[in-house]
């Protein structure tokens, strides 16, 4: 008997969302839902997307669309790239269009502002039943479309499931790891934003490596505490989608959010930083839910939340590194402070 081969969906045509479809596109048919139709003619007749992706070259058996009915209504599984923003509403829209039971996960490393809600929560409330992901970890997509080896892990309730779809991902060189704990492997993602745009201030404010190295493993013990306190998996945080993409976006001159920081740092103001940038920096806009998530489980998050007063309450940079150094250190493991 021979089994049809999948179509996949990736609904988000920036660079993560574009990298994703080409390695998709190699194991599946796979139609890339895009919102431009500059987008989506280039991706379909020169096989490129010079505004994310530069002059990096996309597999000719990847096309794209900017009709969502088009880009899901046969899909077997489909992956969601858009910003935190706008993934309800580009749900919601492709809602009556998804075959029941389709698998969907997200590669969204944000927070619904207003509900506080990560994208899994958000698909389970729009299609109820079906099964919700997430895939996650240290991935600059410049670099793994450059052939760089990377890995990510695909989390899902149902193990069997991810594993089915995680070799939909996997290519000789980027590597799928798999896991349960969605909650744990999804919260990573916003907090380690957060906590780049620490790191980024830090450089642009010339602190050090001492200093970098220093918030980094802060950031982590942060990280772990909210994580395991909304129901995440201790171990996670120590895996790629904890240490593994928070070292990246915390140190790569690729990351979004690292570069926010550093803007932050040398003086400029958020919205100077962010001028001029042609994709989000989710976490400008996790900073707040973070926050919030942070004070309905009673952690303490010192560094997120120095790093909130900056985006969201006019501090400086310098006020922010002033203040984590006013904290008084406690137990390094078990301590509840910075």
């Amino acid at each position: 008997m021979i089994r049809r081969q999948p179509k996949l969906a990736v609904l988000g045509a920036g660079s993560w969302g574009t990298a994703v479809a080409a390695i998709l596109a190699r194991s599946a048919p796979t139609t890339l839902w895009a919102r431009s139709p500059e987008i989506a003619f280039e991706v379909n007749e020169q096989h490129g997307n010079s505004r994310y992706i530069g002059d990096v070259r996309l597999p000719r058996k990847l096309t794209a669309t900017t009709s969502l009915e088009e880009a899901v209504s046969e899909a077997d599984a489909l992956v969601i790239g858009v910003p935190s923003h706008g993934f309800r509403a580009v749900l919601t829209d492709a809602a009556p269009y998804i075959r029941p039971w389709v698998p969907i996960v997200s590669l969204v490393k944000g927070l619904e502002q207003g509900t506080d809600q990560r994208m899994t929560e958000i698909i389970g409330e729009v299609l109820p039943g079906h099964p919700a992901g997430v895939l996650a970890g240290p991935n600059i997509a410049h670099e793994v479309l450059d052939g760089y080896a990377a890995a990510a892990t695909l989390a899902m309730s149902d193990r069997s499931l991810a594993a089915q779809l995680a070799e939909l991902f996997h290519t000789p060189r980027f590597r799928i790891y798999s896991t349960t704990d969605v909650v744990g492997v999804e919260i990573c993602g916003p907090l380690k934003n957060v906590f780049a745009i620490a790191a980024g201030m830090g450089d642009g404010a010339g602190a050090g490596h001492n200093t970098k190295a220093m918030v980094i493993t802060r950031a982590l013990r942060e990280m772990a505490r909210l994580g395991e306190a909304i129901g995440g998996e201790p171990v996670t945080f120590s895996g790629l989608a904890g240490t593994g993409d928070l070292v990246v976006t915390c140190v790569s001159p690729l990351s979004r959010n690292r570069r926010v920081g550093e803007a932050i740092g040398r003086g400029l103001t958020v919205a100077e930083a962010l001028a001029g940038m042609n994709q989000v920096a989710e976490g400008v806009k996790a900073a707040s839910v973070v926050m919030e998530l942070a004070r309905r489980a009673g952690v303490e998050m010192p560094i997120a939340r120095e790093v909130d007063a900056v985006i969201n309450h006019g501090a400086s940079a310098s006020e922010a590194y002033r203040g984590l150094l006013r904290t008084v250190p406690g137990h390094e493991v078990h301590g509840t402070s910075w």
